[in-house]
């Protein structure tokens, strides 16, 4: 398989190249690991992504991990062969326990009902792994704590989809405005959600560059240094 997905990663970079020569120095300057040979090569576990999606919201990157890493402390390692507790043992838990990591009431409750989802079936790994991006965008969004853009990351870092585009990520915005040349710093003052690039303006930008957007996407974020690492590893 890395063979495959080496030349994915390849294939990928090539592709974005040939629809913009500009692209050329971005992708020189960042090795994009996720859809790497090595990346790719890692375990999906759609439980534990997720989770930490809904851990890591409106936190920063630090008190997210410090969150995390209080969660997975809450229980026994022997119950945890993967390093993360299994959904029926989440599922299990008071929620009193749960906020002992540091979650607010809702976010406890947000953390028990996505493991209670995938310890009744009603949510699978297979599913998330096989169903298109439509199928599993009303799946999950379905589920309390999550959102359209955490879906969106979800299918990007958790599933490492290939063409994923959220045109409601800030960072995506800053970096396509400067992409065309835009003065970032003077748009920062707008007000409004889409103050550096409509949402039109984005879908279109970003339209040639399918099938693999999820990695224009990351450039993007490059462009304006967001630290996807955190996101990735959220």
């Amino acid at each position: 398989p890395n063979t495959t997905s080496g030349s994915l990663l390849e294939q990928a970079c090539t592709h974005l190249s040939q629809i913009d020569p500009n692209l050329e120095k971005v992708i020189a300057k960042h090795h994009c690991r996720i859809f790497s040979p090595e990346g790719l090569a890692e375990t999906i576990d759609p439980f534990r992504s997720l989770a930490s999606g809904i851990m890591a919201q409106q936190v920063s990157g630090a008190a997210a991990k410090s969150i995390k890493n209080k969660f997975i402390a809450l229980f026994p390692p022997e119950a945890c062969p993967t390093g993360f507790p299994p959904p029926k043992l989440v599922a299990e838990t008071p929620l009193p326990r749960l906020r002992e990591a540091g979650f607010s009431q809702r976010k406890a409750e947000y953390i028990q009902g996505l493991a209670q989802k995938f310890d009744a079936g009603e949510l699978t790994v297979r599913m998330l792994m096989n169903g298109s991006d439509e199928e599993v965008m009303e799946k999950l969004v379905a589920v309390r704590g999550l959102g359209v853009w955490s879906v969106e990351m979800f299918m990007c870092f958790g599933l490492k989809r290939m063409d994923v585009f959220s045109t409601g990520d800030l960072g995506v915005q800053r970096g396509m405005a400067a992409y065309k040349g835009r003065d970032v710093g003077k748009l920062k003052a707008k007000g409004g959600k889409w103050k550096y690039m409509s949402e039109k303006e984005m879908l279109e930008t970003a339209e040639p560059f399918r099938p693999w957007r999820s990695l224009f996407m990351w450039y993007m974020w490059r462009i304006e240094d967001v630290d996807v690492d955190a996101m990735a590893t959220a």
